[in-house]
């Protein structure tokens, strides 16, 4: 009896270590970009008609509901239209991954404190995706990651280190 507690005592801790190699790369960062992507584009997508032309509602919307008080309506129109289409993009490739972050880090900022400051749940979901990927990084699935590695196996370490 104690041998079987023992053996599945040790499956799980082998287990358990498994899913701490992979649970960031595969089981968090992955998924956090596309959840994060697809939120933004869906907001850019009914900004626009067409690929990339703004709805006249859109513009209505930046001067007489969303009103910022930094960026002329039309500006953060066109800037909110194109960074949640652009950013998006980037998550899902895993291209750029932490300033893409960064920006729509920034943008739910804005979003939270000037146009829906009653929807911080929401906000705080978004930020905290944003935040995963902005401090841990895209994760394995990403060009992020192969770029990098392909950059670090193409150096030695005579060319990164100070003489």
């Amino acid at each position: 009896m104690i041998a079987r507690i023992r053996h599945a005592a040790g499956f799980l801790l082998l287990a358990v270590r498994q899913l701490e190699k992979v649970s960031y790369d595969t089981l968090l960062a992955t998924p956090a970009r596309v959840f994060i992507a697809v939120t933004f584009f869906l907001s850019g997508r009914t900004k626009v008609e067409g690929f990339l032309t703004l709805k006249p509602a859109t513009y209505y919307l930046f001067q007489y509901e969303y009103n910022l008080p930094f960026v002329p309506a039309p500006i953060a129109a066109h800037i909110a239209a194109y960074s949640e289409h652009l950013f998006p993009v980037l998550l899902v490739l895993g291209l750029a991954s932490r300033a893409s972050a960064a920006a729509l880090l920034g943008m739910t900022a804005v979003i939270e404190v000037f146009v829906y400051p009653d929807a911080w749940e929401t906000h705080l979901g978004w930020a905290t995706a944003l935040a995963f990927i902005l401090f841990r990084g895209p994760g394995a699935l990403s060009l992020d990651r192969w770029i990098r590695a392909a950059v670090e196996n193409r150096l030695s370490p005579k060319d990164v280190l100070p003489p």
